[in-house]
């Protein structure tokens, strides 16, 4: 009987191994299992969750991963593993309202159902009585997500499957933000002297006309939006534009910035096309008209929705771009890499950026070497006018490259400018998508090309810029969260639950300590910065020559007099010979736009580069670049330990700490200099965070330390369609992907 029972022993024992089930593994793990439950936001509240689950991780096809509980909130979908977490105490950059497993709802962009193993696309209409057997996220952050429903009950399985597809997918209103149920408490930081211009107030406006000594004329009459609710509270007009009730809110120029030599950038959205062809003429007449009086009597114009792509060209082309970045698993990426330069270029998502960037720099020219007042125009002039009147002035006004004036610029012409977030960004999950569109994405990647490519010249790092880009879908701000200020207003009050006193108050995302402490908010600042040196700047005032075009055609010489005068016939010539132009009209000829801001761009290049003056983009192939950080700080077969621009940056910061140490020691011993504080302190703290650059990888610091291995393993059988043909060394890297599986 024993040699009986050991032999059945023996044989039961490999059965039981081969023929586990899920209930026994779950019984296995039910008695040491605590029930954990996410830290609530105030205002955040529980709708389901589900447990156990099974978060895969990108490991090939392996499907290997952690268990936990799948919780879905009014604020994010977030997964809470049972296993004791070990990298709460390697974050140097740590997200106060999400973390790693954290999705807030606005940043889903699609769900995925597995079943049957074929993938589909999960609607809001979808059946309900079915759940998938995994369930895929994809993030607008391009994070993927996997979580497997096999482990799980049934209904609760069901439950946490539609929970988080209705309150993901599902058209809502606008009251269902978690943005009207958040209850932060404001910053104390928030409350300092040096802050964001955010625009809504009459002295915003006159501050920014006296910075750039504006010639215009600051409108208040549509306080209460009188004129239109599609136009700003406040903005600013050519001094010689009429009676504004005239026009019924249509097509106003609106004033972005003034170039120091007089002449002015505009905006107007074009009036719409009746079949009285001439009341249309009419009106862009009296708008030209207004815009050449500004200075000059000239003015070129340019629309925008002729010569750039549509919203809905950017939106497919996006589409196609991100579909590269949103790995889910290490096979996926290997064969993506085969065809993976040409891939991205067909895109087309590169070559608008391109189109973007050579557009500002033609408005640009205009400005600085025509000395010509320009008028952009689109047909709501909130969409590609923010993105070529923001980078225009980022080129020409060093202000703009601060950190500060850079917050202050997107409130001016995106906030304050009226662009539509709310339906460009698809926030509430609309059906109709003709209105989808990454048009401020457009812009972010548009300066991340410039801050690459002349790092010096801007306060602000690219990791500000990622952070930025992600914030737009934290359900918790009012920055990005309406379609015009008239929107912005009517809720905020409409929701309050004193709507009768004041309206609600949300926090604005330039009040960054709600996301990040002060040591994480060291890394928006870029250390290579080349601040301009105060007691440079007195000297430079006081020995500043007048500019050329000032001395040969002063401005104040061509100003319609009050009545008429020696100058009348003069200036009526002049009008006639500098009259309106526009650009799109010179692109047949030899001085067109492309050829002529060739030579613009090479002339500015042989002069010596100055960081605080006008700044130019190189727009040949290779130096259009893919914006690494944003798009790659997910996929680990890419990250580069020790090494890629983390390493460059370290090096580099190590040299500058030396170079100022080296300043102390001079200024010490000069007796006629008191010594001089460091006038950037934070410096010292962000080398003290980097800590060793070996324990580092290319996606610092968004990357989070994990037990896996960072090496590219190419799997074994897209290594044989590779044309891997020396059958012994096949047959080796089988053997060793079936031990290793074993």
């Amino acid at each position: 009987m024993l040699s009986l029972g050991s032999v059945g022993a023996k044989s039961t024992k490999p059965s039981f191994v081969s023929y586990v089930t899920p209930e026994e593994i779950k019984l296995e793990k039910e008695p040491p299992k605590i029930e954990k439950h996410p830290d609530l936001l105030p205002g955040e509240v529980e709708f389901c969750c589900a447990n156990p689950i099974l978060k895969y991780t990108q490991d090939d096809m392996s499907q290997r991963g952690i268990f936990g509980t799948l919780f879905c909130t009014n604020f994010r979908v977030t997964f809470i593993s049972d296993e004791k977490s070990q990298e709460e105490t390697t974050k140097t950059f740590k997200n106060k309202l999400y973390g790693e497993n954290d999705i807030p709802l606005m940043c889903v962009d699609h769900i995925y159902g597995v079943y049957d193993e074929k993938k589909k696309l999960i609607t809001g209409g979808l059946v309900k009585n079915k759940y998938p057997s995994k369930m895929i996220i994809h993030c607008k952050d391009l994070r993927v997500f996997q979580f497997c429903l096999t482990f799980t009950k049934e209904e609760d399985a069901k439950k946490i499957f539609q929970g988080i597809a209705h309150h993901c997918l599902e058209e809502r209103s606008l009251k269902c933000v978690f943005a009207f149920s958040y209850s932060g408490t404001p910053s104390p930081e928030m409350q300092r002297k040096w802050e964001t211009i955010l625009f809504d107030s009459p002295e915003d406006w006159t501050q920014e006309m006296k910075r750039t000594r504006a010639n215009c004329r600051l409108v208040t009459e549509n306080e209460n939006f009188e004129l239109s609710q599609r136009l700003p509270k406040y903005f600013v007009i050519p001094s010689a534009l009429g009676d504004l009730f005239s026009y019924q809110g249509k097509g106003f120029p609106i004033w972005c910035w003034s170039h120091h030599s007089g002449c002015a950038l505009f905006k107007a959205s074009l009036p719409p096309v009746t079949q009285e062809d001439g009341d249309f003429q009419k009106h862009l007449d009296i708008m030209l008209n207004a815009v050449a009086h500004n200075y000059l009597y000239s003015a070129k114009t340019e629309d925008l929705s002729e010569s750039l792509p549509t919203i809905q060209d950017i939106q497919q082309s996006y589409n196609k771009f991100k579909q590269f970045f949103l790995i889910e698993n290490s096979t996926d990426f290997w064969l993506s890499d085969v065809k993976w330069f040409s891939s991205l270029e067909s895109s087309g998502w590169l070559d608008i950026i391109r189109q973007c960037l050579q557009k500002a720099v033609e408005v640009v020219e205009c400005l600085e070497k025509d000395n010509t007042n320009v008028l952009i125009t689109e047909e709501e002039g909130t969409d590609l006018c923010c993105v070529i009147s923001s980078l225009v002035q980022i080129m020409l006004d060093p202000y703009y490259r601060t950190l500060m004036g850079f917050q202050s610029l997107v409130q001016k012409e995106w906030v304050a400018g009226c662009h539509a977030f709310l339906d460009r960004c698809n926030h509430l999950h609309q059906k109709d998508k003709e209105c989808h569109s990454p048009v401020f994405l457009l812009f972010l990647e548009c300066v991340w090309q410039l801050v690459q490519q002349h790092s010096p010249a801007f306060q602000f790092s690219e990791t500000y810029l990622t952070v930025l880009s992600d914030s737009v879908d934290v359900p918790v701000f009012s920055t990005f969260l309406f379609n015009s200020a008239h929107h912005r207003e009517s809720v905020m009050k409409a929701e309050s639950p004193l709507a009768q006193s004041s309206p609600l108050s949300c926090p604005t995302v330039w009040d960054w300590s709600v996301q990040f402490d002060s040591k994480a908010q060291n890394f928006f600042f870029n250390p290579l910065y080349s601040e301009k040196v105060k007691h440079e700047k007195a000297v430079r005032k006081a020995h500043k020559p007048k500019h050329q075009r000032q001395l040969s055609l002063p401005s104040t010489a061509f100003k319609p007099p009050s009545k008429k005068g020696f100058f009348k016939d003069e200036t009526d010539s002049l009008k006639k010979i500098l009259r309106v132009k526009r650009l799109s009209r010179w692109m047949g000829s030899p001085d067109s736009p492309a050829a002529t801001t060739r030579g613009f761009y090479e002339s500015w290049k042989q002069r010596p580069l100055d960081y605080h003056g006008l700044l130019l983009p190189c727009l040949d192939g290779p130096a259009v670049r893919v914006w690494m950080q944003r798009y790659l700080r997910w996929i680990p077969e890419v990250h580069i330990m020790g090494g890629g621009s983390v390493a460059v940056m370290t090096k580099l910061m190590e040299l500058l700490s030396q170079v100022q140490d080296l300043k102390r020691v001079l200024e010490q011993r000069d007796s006629s200099q008191a010594v001089k504080l460091d006038h950037r302190p934070y410096i010292q703290h962000r080398l003290l965070s980097f800590g060793s650059s070996g324990r580092l990888s290319s996606s610092f610091p968004f990357a989070y330390s994990r037990n896996r291995s960072f090496k590219p393993i190419i799997p074994t059988g897209l290594m044989q369609s590779l044309m891997v043909t020396d059958s012994l060394a096949s047959q080796e890297d089988e053997a060793s992907s079936f031990v290793s599986l074993v």
